[in-house]
């Protein structure tokens, strides 16, 4: 009676037969998920393309809205707006996209400002920058608001 034994592949040879394409592909893919974001970035100004002129109107009565009646919060996002009631009681409209690294921004209204959780910086009810995270960081865009009876108008004047 015959049997056919096959000898054990080496791991030189089994790691050939695999082929430099898999192992460039392994490669790269495992470079593309090691990446982060730090501090020290050298790009200070990652502005989002737009998508098209801000025009829009919200019902301050609707549940949609209801966080800008929240004392603990008082702001909502509507596309890339963050529109928040700041301490005087206006409602403001501000990019919800921080000028450091593209993370969105929070509205703090204990302290009254925006804030980007992910480095730190601080923004103004006007949107200028008053804690950059990098040098010469740009302020966040701000837009018109008319409020009229219950309904906010947001828009680029």
């Amino acid at each position: 009676m015959e049997t056919n034994q096959q000898e054990p592949i080496k791991r030189s040879e089994f790691l050939r037969s695999l082929g430099l394409s898999s192992a460039a592909l392994m490669a790269f893919y495992c470079m593309g998920t090691l990446t982060s974001c730090s501090k020290g970035s050298d790009d200070p100004d990652p502005t989002p393309t737009p998508t098209g002129k801000v025009d829009f109107t919200i019902d301050l009565n609707s549940s949609t809205y209801a966080d800008l009646k929240d004392a603990t919060k008082k702001f909502v996002y509507k596309d890339d707006v963050l529109i928040a009631q700041i301490k005087t009681g206006d409602y403001i409209a501000l990019s919800k996209i921080c000028t450091h690294e593209g993370n969105l921004v929070t509205y703090r209204p204990t302290v009254d400002n925006f804030y980007c959780p992910n480095h730190g910086s601080v923004f103004d009810t006007t949107g200028k920058v008053t804690v950059p995270a990098v040098a010469n960081q740009a302020s966040l865009k701000k837009y018109s608001t008319t409020l009229t009876g219950t309904s906010l108008r947001v828009f680029e004047a």
